[in-house]
């Protein structure tokens, strides 16, 4: 997917207009419209401003390395589990292997 498509669809999930964003990110309304239409690439410093509005990494919003399907949240969950105790870390990861492979037994056995 690309930047622009990307931008337009966190924007339109968090039920922002694109003057909003701009407000929240601090780039004009003007580049926000160019970026969804695809008329104009984000700078690096642009688009990490847009990120930090719309709350996902960089990679999130270029949709590209190992982070690309995490937002912001989901990354600083993660990093706070590496905090936890082994023992609890490990209680945690099962109820999460346990969650994923029912949502896995469910989506195949609605094929």
């Amino acid at each position: 997917m690309e930047t622009g498509k990307i931008i337009a669809a966190l924007r339109d999930k968090k039920g922002l207009s694109q003057t909003e964003l701009a407000d929240k990110s601090g780039v004009s309304r003007v580049m926000i419209g160019k970026y969804e239409r695809g008329d104009a690439i984000p700078s690096i410093d642009a688009a990490k401003k847009i990120a930090d509005a719309l709350e996902v990494s960089l990679d999130y919003l270029v949709g590209e390395g190992i982070n690309s399907k995490l937002d912001k949240h989901a990354l600083k969950r993660l990093q706070d589990l590496e905090l936890l105790e082994d023992e609890k870390k490990k209680t945690l990861f099962d109820l999460i292997d346990t969650y994923i492979r029912d949502a896995k037994t469910r989506k195949a056995h609605a094929l």
